[in-house]
């Protein structure tokens, strides 16, 4: 170990700054560490300023690890300027500061998925939400990937993506015609802008004099675009990646980036750091044995010092809830016998429907948990009620932030009022406030509609004005605002005492969160305004990681956590891997390709799971499971075989045909012993 407590490898990826440098960190192998102390290290002995580097990574939650640590190596007033944070929030901050050369207005809205979708339903005219989504995903690869909507017509392979990217065409214009981005957008425009525009692009890397990336296997082309134009020919950077997690291809993201790095840059250092220190020796052979079955990219092998470990165990159980009860009684088990928290454990699973059965069991046995990608603070009605008018007062042109807070509390404009008005918006090719000023003259309302409109103008156009007066605190505006609408009484009138109070402290929570954050950050109401639909996307209203609860998590959103104990359910041919949907459109001819880069895919998601564990692993799976109202025979996964366990590991299935009653007894017996 070095002075700074690295082992060799990452003291190495530290100090390396004669190029670039992709640094091929296995799981649990301490990355986080290594960006934080080389930015310490470019900062403290390299002299570096903090304002000349950026480390970017994928949610804020790694941000804000990165950036506390970073704290507690350097001297505050050294750090000032630093950028840590997120691709979409760099990305958010370029439009921001070169708006007029992107074509937008500096108040631009940016709409979040829900918003995006219900352009699309109207463009579609469809309440098909599979539809829907299908074609949501396909402009956002298509963005993802660089490409516009000529491109994308050009590229289409099957008959639903050549309407999908009609949609597009249409979308785009409907955005830009709002003077909006979606959440693609803010990787998608600003890398176009660098990659067009010279002045630009000189003026951002003359400010980026290093960058780290975290997790750069998640990369898609478009950010692996943005990095190379902020980078330019100097090209000192540190990519942080592990190709053996790339399990984010649904998305746009691609393995091929790491690959990519070694042809774009022949100087490329290569360092791997291959040492955990999270898992038993146990548990990293059973991960290199199973990843061990994908083509070989770099090639690297992960071992620990930490103990051989016991035995991975392998359950089949009779079906899915047969299953339920083993992990129920297991855990209630295994917390007694161990003495552990409840917050030891975690059950993982390849879908989120898996989850339910397993709900039940823990309800029914009193065992505490906590789930990972359950609806977002974010997402409630109330919260996205409150953003809506923050959205509108930033940008009166954008059309959803309109009807919601025209609507929300009720004020008289109902769906004939806005449905008129969104007509004359159309014929006159205005946004739905701006048509508010045209639409007494067509006639199509009564003088009460309109004097309505125009009462939720002035309103609007009056929050605007205070809004941007100099010295009026966020947080002034704020109270304003919400005394104004009566939100409160709004809620009260339309629930129940106690879910009305549960909804009102929501947005009181809110109110204070931003509050906070405009007087840290220094910001007017309407910059907080724009800040507001990236938060609703990466900004999660996470739960407290000391409750002492297990932990429920779907293996997509459990990467990059470690929990002592693990459940890995539902590992059978279907579910993980996942073969796709019966009626997938996959082009023909290439269902093979398809097929095998899935399997590979759903690989690394299994090394994933594995390498979530830290001192023990069960891995379980059905014999057949219920789908619709009739069962279907299910088959042990390939990657359990994969795992190269000894016979020893299987455990036999006893107990499966014991009724609820006998299993808890046998728990009580459990306990008692």
């Amino acid at each position: 170990m070095s002075a700074l407590g690295l082992n060799p490898a990452q003291y190495e990826a530290v100090r390396y700054l004669d190029g670039p440098a992709l640094v091929l960190a296995g799981a649990g192998s301490g990355k986080t560490r290594v960006i934080t102390q080389k930015i310490a290290y470019l900062i403290g002995e390299c002299g570096y300023s903090a304002r000349r580097i950026v480390a970017l990574t994928f949610t804020n939650k790694a941000a804000k690890e990165m950036q506390e640590r970073v704290q507690g190596l350097l001297d505050k007033h050294l750090t000032k300027g630093l950028t840590i944070s997120t691709f979409h929030s760099l990305g958010l901050k370029i439009l921001r500061e070169e708006a007029e050369y992107a074509g937008l207005k500096p108040r631009f809205s940016i709409m979040d998925a829900n918003d995006t979708l219900g352009i699309i339903q109207e463009l579609l005219a469809t309440t098909d939400k599979g539809r829907l989504r299908a074609v949501q995903q396909d402009i956002s690869l298509w963005k993802n990937a660089l490409l516009s909507p000529d491109a994308a017509a050009q590229a289409v392979q099957t008959p639903s993506q050549a309407e999908s990217a009609k949609v597009y065409r249409s979308y785009d214009e409907t955005l830009r015609a709002y003077q909006a981005v979606d959440f693609d957008d803010l990787i998608r425009l600003p890398a176009q802008l660098l990659a067009t525009n010279e002045e630009v692009r000189q003026r951002w890397q003359a400010r980026v004099h290093y960058l780290l990336v975290d997790e750069y296997q998640d990369t898609n082309a478009c950010q692996y675009r943005l990095v190379q134009l902020l980078v330019g020919d100097r090209a000192m950077f540190t990519a942080v990646g592990d190709d053996d997690q790339a399990i984010y291809a649904w998305r746009g993201a691609t393995v091929e980036n790491l690959h990519q790095l070694t042809v774009d840059y022949p100087q490329l250092k290569l360092i791997k750091l291959e040492q955990n220190y999270r898992s038993s020796q146990r548990i990293l052979e059973a991960a290199n044995q199973v990843i061990g079955h994908n083509p070989v990219v770099f090639g690297k092998k992960l071992w620990s010092d930490l103990g051989i470990g016991e035995p991975i165990k392998i359950k089949d159980c009779d079906d899915e809830q047969a299953e339920a009860q083993w992990v129920g009684i297991s855990l209630s088990a295994e917390k007694f016998e161990r003495k552990a928290r409840w917050g030891d454990f975690a059950v993982l699973y390849r879908s989120n429907q898996q989850a339910r059965l397993i709900e039940q069991q823990l309800r029914e046995l009193r065992i505490p948990y906590v789930m990972s990608g359950g609806q977002s603070f974010f997402d409630k009605a109330e919260i996205r009620d409150i953003l809506a008018y923050l959205r509108l007062i930033a940008n009166p042109d954008d059309d959803p932030a309109f009807i919601r807070a025209a609507t929300t509390p009720r004020r008289g404009i109902g769906q004939t009022t806005l449905t008129q008005l969104g007509e004359v918006a159309v014929e006159h090719q205005l946004s739905m406030f701006e048509a508010i000023d045209l639409v007494h003259l067509t006639g199509r309302l009564a003088d009460r509609q309109v004097k309505t409109l125009q009462v939720f103008a002035e309103f609007i156009a009056r929050m605007r004005q205070k809004a941007e007066q100099t010295g009026k605190a966020a947080a002034a505006v704020l109270d304003e605002l919400l005394a104004a609408i009566d939100y409160e009484r709004y809620l009260y009138d339309v629930f129940d005492d106690k879910p009305a109070l549960a909804r009102w402290q929501n947005v009181l929570e809110l109110v204070d969160w931003l509050k906070s954050k405009a007087e840290f950050d220094e910001m007017s109401l309407l910059d907080l305004s724009q800040h507001v639909a990236l938060i609703t996307m990466l900004e999660r209203n996470e739960k407290d990681e000391d409750t002492d609860a297990v932990h429920l998590s779907t293996l997509h959103a459990a990467k990059g956590l470690e929990y002592k104990h693990v459940f890995l359910i539902g590992v059978e041919e279907g579910l993980l891997p996942h073969l796709g949907r019966d009626d997938e459109d996959i082009p023909v001819g290439q269902e093979e390709i398809v097929l095998t880069q899935r399997i590979q895919e759903e690989r690394r998601l299994m090394y994933v799971g594995i390498t979530r564990a830290q001192r023990s692993l069960r891995v379980s799976w059905c014999k057949r499971r219920r789908r619709a109202k009739e069962y279907t025979v299910r088959e042990k996964s390939r990657f359990i075989a994969e795992m190269g366990l000894a016979e020893s590991a299987i455990v036999e299935a006893a107990q499966v045909h014991m009724s609820p009653k006998e299993r808890l007894t046998m728990l009580k017996d459990l306990l008692k012993s």
